[in-house]
């Protein structure tokens, strides 16, 4: 993909020790807390998302104020760009009892934080049945895992009726605001709706799309607009610019001339490609996000400025004097 010089691409990057990352000082109800001594012992995935989940208030609260009626949907089943850490977490959770949280998902914009803690987004899964292993049953599992992978298996994530996410926020520590969602949805056996229908909800919610791209393998529809909410058309110089990210595991990026972007991708079952098996759709607010991590990583700095700048002046009044 072309872009132009003024593209700011954030890369997402991969932390490989997720379990040893911060996760802020702000508990939202959901998460699974695999290391204290009550998530011990098996449980069933009910039992498992029942104890992460003490303390929710379902149907979720949002304070952050309405969408403009005259601005384009922006949302993923109610999940959208500005709304806070808490009240996005709170409404995805809700959309489903057996959601748990998984804080910063080993994702995050790759900027300096100066040692600060930023909640950069989280992922949501259905809770998974809580079984204590043996030694011996860990290590068959890796040999199977290993033989799956050098047989090229295909091996999803997701089984038919499950649902996942992946928020991305930004913003100072206990101030993150959502700047991107994803959510991917697998249809329960026999109740898969045909993609013709999947289509005419999608067009009925998002509006004209800016580009329909049809195979045998799946339907792409993406509604890109201008930072002012316009959409974007085949005649725009943005055309091929402003693009948007359908799946929770795909990576974002953010361009300061591109407003909100919306990407859907259905799927179809194997023996019937009139049938839709899977939906992912995902939003991005790109010149909002834009701005939103230059602020902060301006803000931080500004900190940081500040916090040398005391050690400074408190070194002139307590600090010892050379020795010569």
């Amino acid at each position: 993909m072309k872009l132009t010089q003024s593209l700011f691409i954030v890369a997402l990057i991969s932390v490989v020790a997720a379990c040893g990352s911060k996760s802020g000082s702000h508990a939202v109800p959901g998460t699974v807390n695999t290391g204290s001594s009550a998530a011990r012992g098996n449980a069933s995935a009910e039992e498992v998302a029942e104890e992460a989940r003490k303390g929710l208030d379902c149907p979720a609260r949002v304070r952050t104020a309405a969408r403009d009626p005259q601005a384009p949907a922006d949302d993923v089943v109610g999940v959208r760009p500005g709304l806070t850490y808490e009240e996005a977490a709170n409404l995805v959770l809700c959309t489903n009892e057996l959601l748990v949280l998984q804080p910063n998902a080993g994702r995050g914009v790759n900027i300096q934080t100066y040692g600060a803690t930023l909640r950069q987004g989280f992922g949501a899964r259905f809770a998974e049945p809580r079984v204590e292993k043996t030694s011996r049953q860990i290590m068959q599992e890796m040999q199977d895992e290993a033989i799956a992978r050098g047989g090229n298996a295909v091996r999803h994530d997701m089984k038919p009726g499950q649902a996942k996410w992946y928020v991305g926020t930004m913003g100072l520590p206990g101030q993150e605001r959502v700047i991107s969602a994803a959510r991917e949805e697998w249809y329960a056996e026999g109740k898969n709706p045909t993609i013709a229908s999947v289509e005419q909800a999608l067009v009925a919610k998002y509006g004209t799309p800016t580009r329909t791209m049809r195979s045998p393998g799946q339907l792409t529809l993406t509604w890109a607009h201008d930072p002012r909410g316009r959409l974007v058309t085949e005649t725009s110089p943005l055309y091929n610019q402003c693009t948007g990210t359908a799946s929770p595991d795909g990576g974002t990026n953010y361009n300061p001339d591109c407003g909100i972007v919306v990407m859907a991708i259905v799927v179809p079952v194997p023996s019937n490609d009139a049938l839709a098996r899977n939906i992912d759709v995902g939003v991005v607010d790109q010149a909002g996000g834009y701005q939103s991590i230059t602020a902060t990583e301006q803000a931080l700095a500004a900190q940081e400025s500040q916090r040398k700048a005391q050690q400074v002046q408190d070194a002139s009044k307590n600090a010892d004097k050379p020795t010569l």
